[in-house]
């Protein structure tokens, strides 16, 4: 029987949310740094209608809990749209967006 693998922890997680006006970007920021594992999150706001706004939220920490940031993210009204990128792995350097990605990103 093959061993079973350690599983590699979760270090960063962007994500396409649409969120209600309120809470502001700057709540719900905060909100998913109180989630178990997220260090720093960043939060833009890419496209705004009448009701809801866009956002690329972007969650970094050392082992984070996918789980828990989707339910914070829903418990303040919020929906994720996709997953656009994670990086799994041991190397906290690589987290970095290089300078084509933040171009891409921030579009």
């Amino acid at each position: 029987m093959p061993k079973k693998e350690k599983c590699q922890k979760v270090r960063l997680l962007v994500l396409d949310v649409l969120k209600p006006h309120k809470p502001n970007i700057v709540e719900f920021s905060q909100a998913l740094c109180k989630s178990n594992g997220v260090k720093n999150a960043d939060v833009m706001v890419y496209h705004v209608d009448e009701k809801t706004e866009s956002v690329k939220v972007v969650c970094e920490g050392e082992d984070l809990h996918f789980n828990l940031i989707i339910s914070t993210i829903e418990d303040y009204g919020a929906v994720v749209h996709s997953v656009d990128r994670v990086m799994i792995g041991e190397k906290p350097e690589a987290l970095k967006l290089h300078e084509y990605e933040k171009k891409e990103f921030y579009r």
